[in-house]
């Protein structure tokens, strides 16, 4: 499948890729068709997502099956009213219901909005409003049912609300019924062009309100990198990225790019995180690929990995954080091998990545994509030397590459504050080694400017989170007369290191880290509580910290 989208697939070293990685994007291109439905077409057997739960249930899905029942649901969901254009949030948590509904919009040419069910009322008001959304389609759980119920009567675009089971209250379209009773499907004469938005994501508003990022039709193409030369996976694969449908993660490592390269997706579909649980997965089923954040893998090699059978492991890949070194040598010795780090945004595909030919750096994001142009730029404007911090951004010059974002949905003037003079301002900060390799510092707010030094929080909480008693961390910089702003660490402590906490715990977390990083950068202010607030999908709202210490 692969052979269709690209001039060459096979590549030897970095230089190889950079001048020879070419994505040919056909006119109109359609995921369900041109790639769903083509796999059903060559391979109708070809195993395409395995889906369990914590229940003990498991169903293996073939590209036939998906074909079956992503032309059901695109049927039903017609009969409710939907077509080209149309939003539609999807709440569907690790349900497999997802896989069907995502693919189905795809085939009538709506817009898919996958949502977390963390959401409240509130969220879903907003979400309603700020797009226009005319259905929502959700896991038939009582809660998540109960914040859409409360939310109907503020959302006036809001018309039809389908639950996928096992609780269907008064109001809700029952999901199975639907597709169970649904017509023939018939495709529409025309689905979409190129440019039409596909996939819309509510971004976690660390600073505001959220925005929403728009994906055309092109964004499953731009996952090629992704899954193939970054995760490494090949048509005998079973991969398994640790995310829920709500977040961006989840199309990078479930849905698009794992699919064009004809991997078989695994999806374990749990109430709670429990290590032992995933370890038991992959010795179960024989997952061959995984990709998790670091914390992931943190929490993997602190359990007894001697009772599980790992050995079917041939890859593993990691984002989100930087990534510790000592979890990277514990893991390595435990199973043999690398993990490979990548880096990008919900706006994005992977941009910056560990590759197969590479050796890996450990908290290294590893090198640019050749997919995007990358670049790092000083506040001045002017292009970072190596070893120079400056703000990763994308230049557009040439086009927009596949995979990067359309828009800012019904926000011009927030598009055009990231995306002006053919360049694209991620807002993240980043150095870049005599190697080419990038290394994360923050986010451009979020740097703390002390003494002349521009120290980065990221590797700070990295230093922090070696240190036994620490389980959460947040740096952030407050004002001083004298440097400009100092480092302020708030900490969530260890159960055994809170009655200890006092003088001689903030001296001996201070002296970690003077030891494990720059001396420099250690936090002369700490701060210890029992929680960290947060943005609904779990990101640190440092700049909630900083307004409390003005």
């Amino acid at each position: 499948m692969i052979e269709k989208f690209l001039s060459q697939t096979e590549f030897t070293s970095q230089e190889d890729f950079i001048r020879n990685l070419r994505i040919n994007i056909p006119e109109n291109f359609n995921f369900g068709y041109d790639i769903v439905d083509a796999w059903a077409e060559e391979e109708p057997d070809k195993k395409a997502l395995l889906w369990t739960n914590d229940k003990g249930e498991c169903i293996q899905f073939t590209f036939s099956d998906l074909r079956k029942y992503t032309d059901m649901t695109a049927a039903y969901f017609q009969s409710l009213g939907i077509g080209r254009g149309d939003k539609v949030m999807l709440i569907l948590k690790r349900r497999y219901e997802f896989w069907f509904s995502v693919i189905a919009l795809h085939k009538i040419g709506a817009v898919a909005i996958p949502a977390t069910h963390l959401l409240t009322k509130k969220d879903i008001v907003y979400r309603c409003e700020a797009a226009s959304i005319k259905m929502i389609v959700a896991a038939g759980e009582s809660v998540i049912l109960g914040h859409i119920a409360d939310a109907l009567p503020e959302c006036p675009t809001l018309e039809k609300i389908v639950s996928a089971g096992p609780e269907y209250p008064e109001g809700f379209e029952d999901f199975h019924k639907g597709i169970g009773n649904a017509p023939e499907f018939k495709k529409p004469e025309t689905v979409n062009a190129n440019s039409d938005i596909m996939l819309m994501y509510f971004t976690s508003g660390t600073t505001g309100e959220p925005k929403m990022v728009a994906h055309d039709f092109t964004y499953p193409l731009g996952h090629i990198v992704t899954a193939r030369y970054w995760h490494n996976l090949h048509k005998d694969s079973l991969h398994f990225t640790i995310a829920d449908t709500g977040w961006a993660k989840a199309t990078w490592g479930k849905i698009y790019g794992q699919m064009i390269a004809g991997a078989n997706i695994f999806v374990y579909d749990h109430e709670k995180f429990t290590p032992a649980d995933i370890l038991q997965k992959i010795h179960d089923y024989r997952i061959t690929s995984l990709c998790a954040p670091p914390t992931i893998y943190r929490f993997l090699i602190r359990e007894d990995i001697s009772k599980y059978d790992l050995s079917s492991l041939e890859y593993c890949t990691t984002a989100g954080e930087a990534l510790n070194y000592s979890v990277y040598e514990t893991f390595k010795r435990i199973t043999g091998i690398s993990l490979m780090e990548g880096f990008g945004q919900t706006e994005t595909t992977l941009t910056l990545g560990t590759f197969p030919w590479m050796q890996p750096k450990p908290g290294s994001m590893g090198v640019p994509n050749p997919q995007y142009e990358i670049d790092l730029l000083k506040p001045d404007g002017r292009r970072a030397e190596d070893g120079e911090q400056g703000q990763i951004v994308i230049r557009t010059g040439k086009g927009k590459p596949v995979g990067l974002f359309k828009e800012y949905y019904r926000d011009p003037e927030m598009t055009l504050k990231s995306w002006h003079d053919d360049v694209y301002y991620t807002g993240d900060v980043a150095w870049r080694d005599e190697d080419g390799y990038y290394w994360f510092v923050g986010r451009a707010d979020d740097v703390i400017k002390s003494s002349g030094y521009r120290i980065g929080p990221f590797e700070v909480e990295s230093a922090l989170m070696t240190h036994p008693a620490v389980v959460e961390c947040a740096i952030t910089g407050v004002p001083d007369e004298i440097r400009g702003q100092v480092v302020k660490a708030t900490i969530i402590l260890a159960e055994e290191y809170r009655k200890k906490a006092g003088p001689e715990l903030v001296k001996e977390l201070q002296d970690h880290v003077k030891r494990v990083t720059a001396p420099y950068k250690y936090p002369r202010v700490i701060e210890f509580v029992e929680e960290l607030p947060k943005t609904i999908s779990g990101k640190i709202r440092r700049a909630e910290i900083r307004d409390k210490d003005k």
